[in-house]
């Protein structure tokens, strides 16, 4: 039974990944990584990628684009201390492969003293993202009716809403890396997202809401877990509320974070900033900060891409090493850093397998996965109560953030707190702040935990990763808001 039969029996194999879909065999790849070793390096690499993508797009009425695209190609790599040499190409001849491996040998100038150990190949034994109807196997048809279905709810939720967008992406990537140190691993990585944007407008007003869901999913979960009018009409639901939102009062006051979506703050706030080549080089403000206290001892901070069907975990990153659940800040104090196979080795410390790339033609990087504050002891009701007058800020469009830690996040929507209550919806608020300084200033953790939305990118050097972030209710007693004076 080859890969594609295998795929219809609802089961995704790694055994023959290779063998299916790269046409070459243990001896080319051993003599490749050898011709990489050939004018000197520690150590070599091929990453091989085949990657299968598909859209389908509705807006005006009309199912407005669909697209299919296959990717096929590897990328080299060869280390020597600090130096990086890539070389890739989408022509697996042996001839080009072969003069990929030369450019990216071209770091060195010296005899290389490595020999490339014999190729074993490794099995994954856990898998985080096995499914009972992959998306590939479903017929154009019925990932059609997925759109409209969420396309209708979204129009049909009121004479305000003006405008529609409702979008399937799904793809499935077959990788297999191998390495001088004898490594040979392959994965088969699924994923799929349902999205809408809905338009509402009145008078002179336009607002726009999204909503979408998705992750390393099989399509049982749009009839399973959420349903495409759910989707629909939360989007439609967000940009009816906006309507009525009034603009952001501005100054020093408590601010609330929504569970769930603000999580996306201690991504950009604290996670980029944990990650091992900014501490390598000394450009992020916590390079100095391990064992020592950075914040309340309410916080503990972790980046898990273990967790079942997240877009943002992994059976493997893309260096081939078995991910595992890290502690970033605990208690307050910094306990860890996402590290790579290059920012490990220079800092003498353990691989946590949170090297990522965007694909065959970049170098891998320590990225994030599926980052989080962990859950607190507090009520989220006890902590809306608490404050007398503030901000409870609900879902954000991005941001900015420094290597000193001081950041700005645009919130696209959240609410005044009265007397311990949430009453007027706001927009167009801004956060400023710090990060140090915001994380020892928040005085009560939720007992929510919740993840944002199964849609979200992070961009890095150039190249996207599919990650998911997540936080419970948390107070922090004093932040600056920006808005209407």
């Amino acid at each position: 039974m080859n890969l594609d039969e295998m795929m219809k029996d609802k089961r995704i194999p790694q055994s023959l990944v290779f063998e299916d879909h790269f046409q070459l065999n243990k001896d080319d790849l051993y003599n490749v990584l050898s011709i990489a070793l050939s004018k000197g390096g520690d150590f070599s690499e091929i990453f091989l990628e085949y990657k299968n993508y598909n859209l389908i797009h509705m807006e005006e009425d009309i199912i407005k684009e669909t697209a299919e695209s296959i990717s096929l190609g590897l990328g080299i790599r060869v280390l020597s201390g600090e130096k990086t040499g890539y070389g890739y190409t989408n022509d697996l001849s042996f001839d080009k492969i072969k003069k990929a491996a030369l450019t990216a040998a071209s770091i060195t100038a010296s005899p290389s003293l490595k020999t490339v150990s014999s190729l074993i190949s490794s099995k994954i034994e856990h898998d985080y993202y096995s499914l009972l109807i992959p998306p590939q196997t479903e017929s154009l048809e019925k990932k059609i009716s997925l759109v409209k279905r969420t396309y209708s709810a979204a129009q049909n939720s009121g004479e305000k809403i003006k405008k529609v967008k409702a979008s399937l992406q799904d793809q499935i990537q077959y990788l297999t890396i191998v390495n001088s140190e004898g490594l040979m691993i392959s994965d088969v990585r699924p994923m799929i997202r349902l999205s809408c944007v809905a338009i509402a407008e009145e008078r002179e007003k336009r607002e726009f809401g999204f909503f979408g869901s998705g992750g390393r999913v099989g399509m049982e979960y749009f009839s399973e877990e959420l349903k495409p009018e759910e989707i629909g009409s939360k989007a439609a639901e967000e940009a009816l509320h906006l309507l009525e939102a009034v603009e952001a009062p501005a100054g020093e006051m408590p601010v609330i974070l929504a569970p769930g979506h603000s999580g996306v703050l201690i991504h950009e706030a604290v996670g980029h900033l944990l990650e091992a080549d900014f501490n390598r080089k000394k450009t992020s403000i916590f390079w100095d900060k391990m064992g020592k206290r950075v914040g309340s001892p309410q916080i503990n901070i972790y980046d898990d891409p273990t967790i079942p069907h997240f877009r943002g975990s992994y059976n493997i990153d893309d260096e081939g090493t078995i991910p595992q659940k890290t502690p970033l800040i605990e208690k307050g104090t910094v306990k860890g850093l996402l590290q790579d196979r290059l920012s490990a080795k220079l800092m003498k410390r353990p691989l946590t397998g949170h090297g990522r790339r965007q694909d065959y033609t970049h170098i891998p990087l320590p990225r994030m996965s599926n980052t989080y504050i962990d859950q607190g002891e507090y009520n989220p009701e006890e902590i809306i109560k608490s404050v007398e007058r503030g901000f409870y800020a609900q879902k954000y469009q991005g941001g900015q953030v420094e290597d000193s830690g001081k950041f700005t996040f645009s919130v696209s929507s959240g609410y005044l707190v009265e007397e311990g209550k949430l009453t007027a919806p706001v927009k167009q608020a801004t956060l400023i702040g710090s990060n140090i300084d915001i994380l020892e200033k928040i005085e009560m953790v939720g007992s929510d935990l919740k993840f944002g939305l199964q849609t979200g990118t992070c961009g890095k050097e150039g190249q996207e990763a599919p990650v998911t972030d997540g936080c419970p209710t948390i107070k922090i007693a004093k932040m600056t808001v920006g808005g209407l004076k």
